[in-house]
């Protein structure tokens, strides 16, 4: 795929006005203080994951309205201090499988929770453990547009109080330093992480790649590909719906997150991705912090020739090094 988005030199000037809602602020803090009111903790059982140098534990916690969701807690077998932490989330569509598969951050020698999609898990990979019994107001039928008429009824806003939830989680688990816990994601769930640092006030460090949900009005004029595609083809069936459907996408748009985040964040982008088009991790990498008052450190690495995947195997590498740095932590 040619590259299709802003030039270059203009992406990275790129820093486009974001139509925010009157009461974005109000509205997820109240989300956020509803879903607050039980401790977070279900269920933390030892996890068989053929193994011997990881340990796992199946855990389950409270999320949105006190729903259960699961989530994978692995850490390095032996190891009985004090651990960083890094919280993932999982693409688009995706679970949280098996607990073998995600083990790059255990093996740098941090506590890993993994966090189930709910309502998601069944378009690619080993599958989630995690339903969602909010999904029945008027939307389409992929997670995109669940509930896309009011922000109180969209998918998202059940999934990114899960997201901030998992960092009470991580935080109430055994073996883990509370004060230094990262949220990671690509794709979807580099939207959610960075929801997440604009949610958490005193998050350590936030790591996106290929970021959904940012620059989401531009985004739905790029592209077709899933997920934004699932919203256009529920717009083309619902005329006259665009209204409701931009003013509920306002409320988790990641451009906004990012202004409010205040922890150094590391950001990768393809050039080439017609999913996640890179003029919205630049909108949310150039306004990142701005709201803040925090001036945090933030870096931007892109790869002019690669699309979604980004820079793969390149970029978890350089991601490594750099949260090592940003975490003090020795290698």
């Amino acid at each position: 795929m040619p590259a299709f988005d802003l030039p270059t030199r203009e992406l990275e000037r790129y820093r486009p006005d974001v139509q925010e809602p009157p009461d974005f602020d109000e509205f997820w803090r109240d989300t956020l203080k509803e879903s607050a009111q039980t401790d977070v903790l279900v269920s933390v059982r030892p996890a068989e994951n053929g193994l011997r140098l990881t340990e796992t534990w199946d855990v389950t916690y409270r999320g949105f309205a006190g729903d259960p969701v699961r989530a994978w807690y692995s850490r390095p077998a032996g190891v009985h201090e004090l651990l960083p932490a890094v919280v993932e989330y999982a693409g688009y569509g995706r679970g949280r499988g098996l607990p073998h598969e995600r083990l790059t951050w255990v093996n740098a020698g941090y506590a890993h929770l993994l966090m189930d999609n709910r309502g998601q898990g069944d378009q690619y990979g080993n599958g989630g453990a995690t339903p969602d019994p909010h999904a029945s107001a008027p939307g389409g039928p992929g997670p995109a547009a669940r509930g896309l008429l009011d922000p109180r009824d969209y998918h998202y806003r059940r999934l990114i109080t899960d997201s901030v939830r998992a960092v009470t989680a991580v935080r109430a688990l055994p073996g883990v330093n509370g004060e230094r816990v990262a949220a990671v994601g690509n794709s979807q769930g580099g939207g959610l992480a960075l929801a997440v640092a604009g949610l958490v006030p005193d998050l350590a460090a936030v790591l996106v790649t290929a970021p959904f949900l940012c620059g989401i009005r531009r985004a739905l004029d790029l592209t077709d590909a899933s997920p934004y595609g699932e919203i256009t083809a529920y717009l083309s069936v619902h005329r006259g719906a665009e209204e409701a459907a931009y003013r509920t996408l306002s409320y988790m748009e990641g451009v906004s997150f990012a202004r409010r985040a205040a922890a150094p964040a590391h950001f990768g982008v393809g050039l080439r991705d017609t999913v996640c088009p890179p003029s919205g991790a630049y909108a949310a990498f150039n306004r990142y912090g701005e709201l803040s008052g925090a001036d945090p450190r933030k870096e931007l690495r892109a790869y002019p020739y690669n699309g979604h995947e980004g820079g793969d195997a390149v970029q978890v590498r350089r991601q490594l090094d750099w949260l090592a740095e940003v975490l003090e932590v020795s290698r």
